[in-house]
């Protein structure tokens, strides 16, 4: 073999190994947020969690588990074990989901959801209120196959938020600027709620 053939031996040998070391990268996920390390948000999630009087329940639409690009484990990171919790499913009954259906009862849970009989967060006395604020985490259209095939979700009151909001979320398309994300849905609420304008999203 001529020192041609060794140096294209070499150079083939060296690519070979770059293209690995690229492909375990690639493969590496995160731990939580379980997306590859070059592109993986945790870092730029709080390193401690918002101290909340309020409680987050996010009922989740099970295909929005697998988008990679979904907002509420970033919700999750955020907010304190004991003020967040999580229902995935599309139909829920009161057999299997006890917890979320004693939430529904619960004079102090709020749905973000804008419906007709909705009225802005701002209205509600929250000097004299611990809230319960509960979210539909999916797609538009999920999230409305979720409260209409789910009665008991149409009788919680219903909260919106101020329409001038536009989401920064630019990541994943919207129906329009003015549809936010979960996460960012969460945070306006709770700036509110709470009575912490610094709460909501830079």
């Amino acid at each position: 073999m001529d020192s041609d053939d060794e140096d294209c031996d070499t150079v083939f040998a060296t690519l070979s190994q770059l293209d690995l070391e690229r492909n375990v990268e690639a493969r590496t996920l995160c731990s939580f947020c379980k997306r590859p390390q070059r592109v993986c948000w945790c870092q730029y999630v709080v390193s401690e969690p918002i101290s909340i009087k309020s409680k987050v329940i996010i009922v989740q639409h099970p295909f929005e588990e697998k988008r990679c690009l979904r907002t509420a484990p970033m919700l999750e990171k955020a907010l304190p074990p004991s003020n967040f919790s999580r229902f995935r499913g599309k139909i829920f009954n009161e057999r299997r989901f006890p917890e979320l259906f004693e939430l529904a009862q619960n004079q102090q849970s709020i749905l973000l959801y804008p419906g007709e009989k909705a009225k802005l967060v701002e209205e509600l006395d929250v000097n004299q209120q611990v809230y319960n604020l509960i979210l539909l985490d999916g797609t538009w259209a999920q999230a409305r196959a979720i409260y209409n095939q789910n009665p008991f979700l149409q009788s919680i009151q219903q909260v919106k938020l101020n329409p001038e909001q536009k989401s920064r979320y630019v990541i994943r398309s919207q129906p329009d600027d003015l549809s936010l994300s979960t996460l960012e849905s969460a945070a306006s609420a709770l700036a509110t709620l709470e009575g912490r304008p610094e709460v909501t999203l830079p």
